[in-house]
């Protein structure tokens, strides 16, 4: 049977959980349809979903429509869950897009819909809500056609838009209007569709037509739109018939070799860890054994940004004798559970295109490939090998599709008691959310996490309280901001040199880069000064000095991270056999803060970009407090009784304008912001305490490392 993984993705309170409910009841999994406002759907499991209202954790269901089985992830739509929607983004075949048909285009809406467009990725639109009063899907149309996508499709009309009754009337081979419209929507992407259509169009059948627009949508080229109710059901039929006929489901070899994808890792009742797999090829069967690490192809950063989890993963071994085998690690399974029919029950196997949970796996981390690490009785002999669709973005779930979190707090423990349960507690929450960026500074006995947002501080609360016994709360949220190299700074520590403890010479060269090209690393030192007996090639070395390296400028000379700059090792030397791998690990924060010093950074406050729709009459107090905010205007337009302003605003001000906009616009004005870039602080650059051994000062730095010297 053919497979789909499905996400469900809109703004908050667009209805997808309601529209969860619904398919599962249509395709026959659940008897009642349960209610977000109760408590009682099928998705939102955490007891703090149910208060809110909201969901915060992705989740997976499962149903078969016609001969397709549906994986379906239902993700958040709050902006401060974005991290759990893009680790979901890297298993999706399809998406459904919810839109409102009261509120229409929303900020996140927009978010989403540039994201699904950039990566490829097929979705059908869903104009929800109906029978609601206010719903008015005209105007929700030409909103979608103009704001999200010009590449439309709708496929049947609302009668009785706003009334209990409001219903869903699909196009039909008899609708002479639809017909036309489809082929000339179609014809525009399709040459032999438009010579067709040119010709007078009797070629054109409504069959025709149907497999052109599934072809087009499944290579994100066309956009169909539906019309209905979660809460009352009317549309969703269509939508489940357009989801097994439009989306493009795939038909994967289970025979082949096993690969798959982690987008999610959740911690059991005794500590174990359970890994959300998706299957991309092969099957997965208990005592196999397998191979894990970061997806390949991933690049640098697959491996950063994980909050700590990856020196945790790596230390950790890889559980039933197993170790690490060149980045890799290794392990058993040794308990699977497959979705199917809304829920996740025990299996034997994980065959290719489902999606299931994997214990065993000790160290597993989000973004891991898992292959298999000895061949299977299914395929003797064959290699492991990563199915990856080449017409997508090659990229580890979680890695980059949205901006990174640009705020940060202490968690403070209500009792001092309970430090070292906090950290234990936030590493293993780091573990399932690997952009909560832990930090840890022993001197002060703090620790500070990365946040998205205010309702991000509530969820840890209330899961630290819930799941660990541990009641906390949290400093001021301050901005996260980071250091670019100003110029460029060489330095070198010579072996033998007064001062340099280090059986070994070093020397590193810090460029700036264009922004957004991140951090790089290249040896430029001769052949014959590298200690290859210790390293065994220049790419060992490499590695293992630009590991070095990248943790050294997580903090900079005023403790931010510091991004976009090529270092380069210049020089090296040794003595043969006394120097080590160590010594070189050792001796690089201290030269490359030596070169880093030389070369100056600047400090960079996150900025984002803002478009605003205001009525018209309260456009000059908006405007005015914009200007007390640092923001830079960009664009102004006036349309109708509204206007339109778009620009520039510091991170550190959105929280603020979020806050006065209601007032300045009696409720009707509408922010939409989205991470652009990093700018230059003015004023006083901001300072970031340090944390761990500290390089910029020498002799505290060789203090603390003199045990190893």
């Amino acid at each position: 049977m053919r497979t789909l993984n499905l996400g469900i993705l809109a703004h908050v309170d667009a209805g997808k959980t309601s529209l969860t409910e619904r398919l599962l009841h249509a395709a026959g999994v659940i008897d009642e349809v349960g209610s977000v406002d109760d408590g009682t759907t099928q998705t939102d499991s955490l007891a703090l979903e149910r208060r809110r209202g909201i969901t915060i954790k992705s989740a997976v269901v499962s149903f078969t429509v016609g001969g397709v089985t549906v994986n379906l992830i239902d993700t958040p739509g709050h902006p401060d869950f974005i991290a759990e929607v893009e680790r979901a983004l890297g298993v999706l075949d399809g998406a459904v897009l919810v839109v409102s048909a009261v509120e229409g285009v929303q900020a996140r809406t927009r978010v989403l819909m540039r994201t699904l467009r950039r990566l490829r990725i097929p979705a059908i639109i869903f104009v929800n809500k109906i029978d609601r009063s206010g719903a008015d899907p005209g105007r929700v149309l030409r909103a979608v056609a103009e704001r999200l996508t010009p590449d439309v499709v709708p496929l049947g009309a609302v009668r009785r838009a706003g009334t209990r009754d409001a219903a869903f009337v699909p196009y039909g081979p008899g609708d002479a209007a639809y017909v036309t419209g489809l082929a000339e929507a179609l014809a525009e992407r399709d040459d032999a569709l438009l010579a067709a259509y040119l010709d007078g169009g009797p070629a054109l059948t409504h069959d025709r037509l149907r497999r052109a627009l599934a072809d087009q949508t499944g290579r994100a080229r066309a956009y169909p739109v539906l019309f209905g109710s979660a809460i009352t059901g009317a549309g969703v039929d269509a939508l489940l018939a357009g989801v097994e006929e439009l989306l493009p489901a795939a038909d994967p070899d289970p025979d082949a070799p096993a690969s798959g994808t982690v987008f999610k890792v959740e911690r059991g009742p005794a500590g174990e860890r359970a890994a959300y797999v998706r299957m991309l090829s092969g099957t997965l069967r208990v005592r196999d054994r397998v191979r894990f690490g970061p997806l390949a192809g991933a690049g640098e950063g697959a491996g950063e940004g994980a909050g700590g989890g990856a020196g945790e993963g790596a230390g950790e071994g890889a559980g039933d004798g197993g170790g690490q085998v060149g980045g890799e690690r290794e392990g058993r399974v040794t308990a699977i559970r497959v979705f199917d029919r809304g829920a996740a029950g025990p299996g034997a196997a994980l065959p290719a295109g489902r999606i299931g949970t994997v214990r065993g796996l000790t160290g597993i981390r989000i973004g891991d490939e898992i292959r298999q690490a000895e061949p299977s009785a299914a395929s003797p002999g064959a290699p492991p090998a990563l199915a990856v669709d080449h017409a997508r973005p090659v990229r580890a779930p979680g890695r980059g599709w949205f901006a990174p979190p640009s705020l940060e707090t202490v968690v403070v423990p209500a009792r001092r008691a309970d430090r070292a349960a906090l950290h234990a507690a936030l590493t293993e929450l780091a573990e399932q959310d690997p952009l909560i960026g832990l930090r840890q500074d022993d001197e002060r006995q703090e620790i500070s996490i990365s946040l998205y947002g205010e309702v991000q501080k509530e969820v840890v609360q209330d899961t630290l309280a819930a799941e660990y016994g541990l009641h906390v709360t949290f400093r001021e949220t301050t901005t996260i901001c980071v250091e670019r190299p100003a110029a460029t700074g060489e330095a070198v520590e010579l072996l033998g040199q007064d001062g340099n403890p280090f059986v070994a010479t070093l020397g590193l060269r810090v460029e700036p880069v264009p922004p957004g090209a991140g951090v790089s690393f290249r040896v430029r030192a001769e052949l014959g000064t590298l200690p290859l007996y210790v390293y065994k090639s220049v790419g060992e070395l490499a590695e293992t000095i630009g590991g070095t390296v990248r943790e050294t400028l997580r903090q900079g000379l005023r403790g931010w991270e510091v991004v976009d700059c090529a270092v380069t090792l210049t020089r090296s030397g040794y003595i043969s056999p006394m120097s080590t791998a160590r010594d070189f690990r050792l001796l690089t924060p201290l030269v490359l803060m030596s070169a880093l010093r030389r070369a100056g950074t600047v400090v960079c406050e996150p900025v984002h970009r803002f478009h605003l729709e205001v009525p018209a009459d309260t456009a000059g107090q908006v405007a005015a407090v914009l200007g007390r905010l640092r923001a830079v205007h960009g664009d102004t337009a006036r349309r109708g009784p509204w206007y339109e302003l778009e620009g520039d605003i510091p991170a550190a001000e959105v929280h603020r304008l979020e806050r006065r906009l209601p007032g300045l616009t009696r409720g009707e004005g509408v922010l939409e912001t989205t991470f652009d870039h990093y700018r230059p602080v003015r004023g006083p650059a901001p300072v970031r305490r340090r944390d761990g051994r500290n390089p910029l000062d020498r002799e505290q730095y060789l203090l603390h490392v003199a045990r190893r010297v």
